[in-house]
This record gives C-alpha cells, sequence and structure tokens, in this order.
C-alpha cells in the first residue's frame, strides 16, 4: 500500500546496489553496499519466498491459504501467530475497524468488478455474516473460524515481511540497508553515513533510521475503472471506506505494526482519533514526526 519513495538515489555511494523481486503481491527491493551483497540479498528473497508459502492469499498450498479453504489450521506457524497477533492488536485499538477477516467481502467486490458492476446490498449484508474478528480464535494448537470465513493479510502483511527480513538480516549482524516489501524498513542509515531519506506522496520529506515507514490511501487502488471504489472495506458497512484521508503515512519501530495502523488510519472519522489509536503502539514524543496525514 506504499504511497512513499526513496528520495535518495542522488545521495547515495555509487556501490550501493539494489535487487529487486516480489513480496506478497508487491514489488520488492532492497538496497546496500557490502562486499557479499549479490549473496545477503539472495538470502532475502529465499526468506520472503520460505514467507509466502505461509502468509500468501496467491499460493494455493500457503498456511493462509489452507487456513482460508479449511476453516481449521492445525499447529499453525509461528510467522502467521505473530502476524494475527499484530492484526490484533491493531483491531482492538481501532475499535474494530482494522478487520483481518473481510476477505469475503474483498473477494465480493472484486469478483463484482470483473463483471463491471457493483456487489447489490443484498450480497453485501450475506458476506458481513462471516466478518467478524471475535469469530476467530487463535492460539499455537490451531487457527479456528466459523464456516464461511476467510482472512486476509493485506494491510500488514507486507510491513511484517519487511519486520522478518530485517530480523534475518540483524542476526548476521548486517546494518545500513534499506527494505522495501511495499513498505519500508531501515536497518541503520546510509553506508556512507546519513538517514534514509524519503518523500511520502503529500511532498513532505522524513527520514529513516532503523524504524519503518507505511502509507496508505483508501484509492490508491481501486475495484471501479473511474477510480470510486477504494480497496479498503468498511467492516461495518461492507462498502469502500468513506474517503476522508488522501493519504496517511505512519512512522514506527515496526513495518507490520506501521503498515497496520496507517491501513487503519484510513478508516478512521477525525485525526484526533488516529492519534488516540497510534498512542497505543508509537512513542507519544514521536508522533508529531511518525504520523503524516494527508486530506
Amino acid at each position: 500500500m506504499a504511497a512513499s519513495s526513496w528520495a535518495g538515489i542522488a545521495q547515495a555511494r555509487p556501490t550501493t546496489r539494489l535487487w529487486t523481486g516480489q513480496a506478497l503481491g508487491a514489488r520488492a527491493s532492497i538496497r546496500l553496499d557490502h562486499p557479499q551483497a549479490e549473496a545477503i540479498a539472495a538470502r532475502v528473497f529465499a526468506e520472503i519466498d520460505r514467507l509466502e508459502d505461509i502468509l500468501s492469499l496467491y499460493r494455493a498450498n500457503s498456511a493462509l491459504s489452507r487456513l482460508n479453504r479449511d476453516g481449521r489450521l492445525d499447529s499453525p506457524p509461528f510467522e502467521l501467530l505473530e502476524c494475527l497477533s499484530a492484526a490484533g492488536a491493531v483491531h482492538a485499538a481501532s475499535g474494530g475497524r482494522f478487520d483481518p477477516t473481510v476477505q469475503p467481502l474483498w473477494r465480493l467486490w472484486a469478483e463484482a468488478a470483473a463483471v463491471g458492476k457493483k456487489p447489490t446490498d443484498a450480497a453485501i449484508e450475506r458476506a458481513r455474516l462471516h466478518v467478524g474478528w471475535e469469530k476467530v480464535t487463535v492460539s499455537p494448537a490451531a487457527i479456528v473460524m466459523k464456516p464461511g470465513m476467510s482472512l486476509t493479510l493485506n494491510g500488514i502483511g507486507q510491513g511484517y515481511v519487511a519486520d522478518r527480513v530485517a530480523a534475518l538480516l540483524e542476526a548476521e549482524g548486517l546494518n545500513d540497508i534499506l527494505i522495501d516489501t511495499g513498505e519500508f524498513r531501515a536497518l541503520g542509515g546510509q553506508p556512507d553515513g546519513g538517514d534514509w531519506p524519503m518523500l511520502l506522496e503529500a511532498g513532505t520529506r522524513l527520514c529513516l533510521r532503523q524504524r519503518a515507514l507505511a502509507t496508505s490511501s483508501p484509492l490508491g487502488t481501486t475495484f471501479d475503472q473511474a477510480g470510486h471504489d477504494g480497496h479498503i472495506l468498511d467492516p461495518a458497512t461492507g462498502r469502500p471506506v468513506r474517503r476522508v484521508w488522501g493519504s496517511v503515512s505512519v512512522s514506527a519501530p515496526s513495518a507490520a505494526i506501521a503498515d497496520a495502523l496507517s491501513t487503519a488510519s484510513c478508516l478512521m472519522p477525525d485525526e484526533v482519533s488516529i492519534v488516540s489509536m497510534t498512542r497505543h503502539f508509537l512513542d507519544v514524543r514521536c508522533e508529531a514526526a511518525a504520523l503524516n496525514v494527508r486530506s
């Protein structure tokens, strides 16, 4: 969901290199300067591939796809449990607005859009019967959902992958790397010194060091060609969220949390509500710098 970009190409030293791939359907990249950079990049994309086998909606045999298909997943992978735990925390902090169980609604809107239509009111209400985080049981023994339910990690998964890649690299003692999985995660700063400069959609600039950045926009992706029906769905109505914000950017120590908070913020009615929600996760002293809302 990122609507921000790295603004430091001109400042990067000539040996800083870029490798690109895919992560949960989004373009992914890693920027680093290291004698073994190519081998490091290969390990990063191997880790992303492993995580796709757990978290992806696009792989039929991923852990998430099997859960959605069967309604139950015994002995779920740690990574899926950890990602869902973070999603549950943001669900609670957002008053239920951030809800991983909206996948039945998303599928309904996507299928209607494929034939140039919108879902009927009756179809939306039927799909809403299968939405509700409180209907999901998550434990190390099993993840269990009510019949007809399914989960999506859109809105948190890309950030979570960035965090896992960062953990892999930190465990190897590596630093001064910028990870982009659709959301940004900076390990240290730039190899030649200084922070990683970022340019937000609204033109605001900020710098990252040992921190993550995520941006969400209600109309960043739309179901309809006219661009009116955005991809962020309100679980309370079953419809695309009413556009209050053009985009919301959140910086946090965790890319998963930044990702989820930026998505949840698009569902909030005002900036006061956004700040109240982010207080659960962000250092209050840093909120002015960590939160960028564009109307």
